[in-house]
């Protein structure tokens, strides 16, 4: 019987070493590629251009943010051999800065290369804007398009503060310093000079539609609630130009900028793939696959946390459309 009961220790003692070091050599494959990522992403976007006498196909997907690396990937594509540039867009948007930035470097590689925006699944608010960068726009006949508009989200804990007895005091040099906050009630001081930086924004995206689309401002006000609208309801209304797919700009790269519809077609990433968020959801999932909680990692998967933990990152105003969802 003792023999047994050291036996099972000693497994037991083997099995926890083991699991240490599973976790050690993931964490430090994990920090040394995040480490070459961050010290060479442009050597590593260099090396995987290839697109010299080519159609360079792009993406835009996911939540659309400021970022400085995707924007010399552009420009950096703006000065070579490419024949021309289709951009895929599959994205609800994100921060109107974010978009912004994105719809200004699109406009100038617009200038040097001919361009057209295939939609996915998805450009909505900031997609959208993106889109918009582009004289030509092809979308899927169930694509979703538009979402023209802008908001603001914040919590507010005051009601729930107040019930557990807590109260954030502050001392302010103005009464509309650091509002809305989250900690006391918005008052309607506060809650209009945010609507009025909402507005402004909302003035700066339905014009940038009315001139890149050439819209009557009747026709702008249909489509500027903030709705959505399928490929075939943006095709009426002018969101978008064709009906189709990659195959669609590729024959109106051919009929109206003479680009050989046998021109070969290469990737261009517009960011190190491992220095971006998606990296690091890869790396957790194999951190809990390596302890043995690959079932926590599914969950987590079908869930939507990741997901979520990215929306969270959000700051500011946002050209954003998530349809809200429950059980």
């Amino acid at each position: 019987m003792s023999l047994d009961a050291d036996y099972i220790v000693d497994r037991r003692r083997m099995r926890r070493k083991l699991t240490f070091w599973r976790v050690f050599t993931i964490v430090l494959i994990a920090g040394a590629i995040a480490a070459l990522a961050l010290v060479t992403p442009r050597a590593i976007s260099d090396l995987s251009d290839g697109t010299a006498g080519a159609i360079a196909r792009i993406r835009i997907s996911g939540l659309i943010r400021t970022d400085l690396q995707r924007v010399e990937a552009l420009e950096r594509l703006g000065r070579s051999r490419a024949r021309a540039v289709i951009v895929h867009i599959d994205s609800p948007g994100g921060t109107t800065a974010g978009a912004e930035q994105l719809h200004d470097a699109l406009m100038q590689l617009n200038e040097k290369k001919p361009m057209v925006v295939v939609v996915d699944g998805l450009a909505a608010s900031g997609g959208y804007i993106a889109a918009l960068a582009s004289d030509h726009i092809v979308a899927q006949s169930a694509s979703l398009v538009g979402s023209i508009g802008v908001l603001v989200q914040y919590p507010n804990f005051y009601e729930l503060l107040k019930t557990v007895g807590v109260n954030v005091e502050n001392v302010k040099s103005s009464p509309l310093k650091a509002a809305p906050s989250g900690y006391e009630p918005t008052s309607p001081e506060a809650r209009a000079a945010l609507a009025a930086v909402v507005m402004d924004s909302y003035d700066w995206f339905k014009n940038l539609v009315r001139d890149r689309r050439k819209l009557s401002d009747d026709n702008l006000v249909r489509v500027s609630d903030g709705r959505i609208f399928t490929g075939r309801q943006a095709i009426d209304l002018r969101l978008v130009d064709e009906l189709g797919n990659e195959k669609t700009a590729i024959a109106y790269l051919a009929r109206e900028k003479q680009i050989p519809a046998t021109t070969p077609i290469r990737d261009y990433n517009l960011r190190s793939r491992l220095s971006d968020f998606p990296f690091l959801h890869v790396a957790a999932v194999a951190m809990l696959d390596g302890v043995g909680l690959s079932g926590l990692a599914r969950q987590l998967e079908a869930s939507g946390a990741w997901t979520a933990a990215e929306r969270l990152n959000l700051d500011g105003l946002l050209a954003l459309w998530h349809p809200v969802t429950g059980d």
